[in-house]
């Protein structure tokens, strides 16, 4: 059955999505970015600070993406908090894996860590469009 409030959100389609997806990814990266360097210049571990910072821009983007990016996000409840948070979970160990991973394998150079934070960042969103689309902020019929 159909409640008033979810009759009254819009649908919005697959391209408008990524669309959104892109752009509130791209901001909540520079979140996340801007944190990881912050907490470099403080000197705090490589690897904790790489933690805290996806902590940040997973926050953002919880908030960001459920209110502009899935129409779905609006309607659900804890269900869906408890959904994202199991998927970031699992992302926040791909993305910091991956990190480390990338840390270790490249030649010590000036943008190894941009490099090593850009491809685990990547790893992560393509998976968090993915499951949040289709898992999380699934339409119901």
């Amino acid at each position: 059955m159909v409640t008033t409030a979810e009759a009254d959100v819009p649908r919005i389609g697959l391209v408008n999505q990524l669309a959104r997806f892109v752009l509130i990814g791209g901001f909540c990266a520079l979140v996340d970015f801007g944190v990881y360097q912050g907490l470099l210049a403080l000197d705090l571990w490589v690897h904790l600070a790489k933690a805290l910072s996806f902590v940040a821009g997973t926050t953002t983007a919880f908030f960001l993406n459920r209110r502009y990016t899935f129409a779905a996000g609006r309607t659900g409840g804890a269900g869906q908090l408890g959904g994202f948070a199991l998927l970031y979970t699992v992302t926040f160990f791909v993305n910091v894996g991956t990190n480390a991973l990338l840390l270790t394998l490249l030649p010590p150079a000036g943008w190894r860590i941009a490099l090593a934070w850009a491809i685990a960042q990547g790893t992560a969103t393509a998976i968090n469009f993915v499951m949040l689309r289709t898992v999380v902020f699934r339409e119901r019929a």
